[in-house]
């Protein structure tokens, strides 16, 4: 894919670290494309044999990931379509709930959105004092419906619901910690690569079995997740509809 529209990338290192990566000029946001790319690479990755952990992260040093692209929620002109936008949320989510492997998150900047689901699907979570966290959605109209269940698997239904009404302000690395989305925070990005690396190279020589197994303990209770969250993206499909969101999104463009 053209970088002016985004892009997936993912490595293979020696010791079986698969490092999944994104990018999009707009802040890392995602778009539909973006997205199934995602969720596919993803899932490549946790299938591919010489795979034993997976690295997911993004580019930039500013921002981890923006969430929905606006651009592509105005354009959104009816409810089949808008569920199939909000889908590709639930597709990445399910991508790293059913791999085999366990995704190690890097979240070296802010995340808002549909970026605070992503630190969330990954089985552990390391982070820089930057990375601090919004749920923006109830400002355009909508809500965190589709990133809601592994959000509140995390972090817990009040943290979320704190996250969810206080939709203009961040909350910071420091909380998300406090709250279980992060596991560890570091100074600097350089000191959260060091990290990075240690731990997925620790993680990469042991037991890829007992990973697996221990992968499936993790997620012991999600199996209905694929139908709940096409429920879930149905909902937001719908309210992106309304006069509300789309002049609040219209608003927002021409900042």
């Amino acid at each position: 894919m053209a970088a002016e529209s985004g892009n997936v990338s993912v490595s293979i290192s020696s010791d079986g670290v698969a490092t999944v990566s994104f990018y999009h000029p707009a802040q890392n946001a995602m778009p539909a494309l973006l997205l199934k790319q995602l969720a596919e690479t993803i899932a490549s990755a946790g299938n591919n044999p010489e795979t034993k952990v997976i690295i997911l992260k993004s580019e930039g040093d500013r921002t981890f990931c923006a969430g929905a692209s606006f651009d592509e929620l105005i354009a959104i002109k009816d409810k089949d379509a808008g569920a199939r936008f909000f889908a590709g949320f639930a597709g990445v989510i399910n991508a790293c709930r059913k791999s085999p492997k366990i995704i190690i998150a890097r979240v070296q900047g802010k995340a808002v959105g549909g970026g605070v689901g992503l630190a969330a699907v990954a089985d552990y979570c390391l982070a820089t004092g930057a990375a601090s966290i919004k749920l923006s959605e109830l400002t355009i109209g909508i809500g965190p419906f589709v990133i809601s269940p592994p959000v509140i698997r995390k972090i817990g239904l009040p943290a979320f619901s704190q996250l969810s009404l206080r939709a203009t302000d961040f909350q910071t690395a420091v909380w998300a910690k406090e709250k279980g989305l992060y596991n560890e925070i570091y100074n600097d990005i350089p000191s959260l690569d060091a990290a990075l690396q240690n731990l997925a190279q620790t993680l990469a020589s042991y037991n890829p079995e007992a990973l697996i197994h221990l992968k499936q303990t993790l997620w012991s209770g999600t199996e209905h997740w694929d139908e709940l969250l096409a429920q879930k993206a149905a909902i937001s499909g719908e309210l992106v509809l309304s006069a509300f969101t789309q002049n609040a999104l219209k608003a927002f463009l021409k900042k």
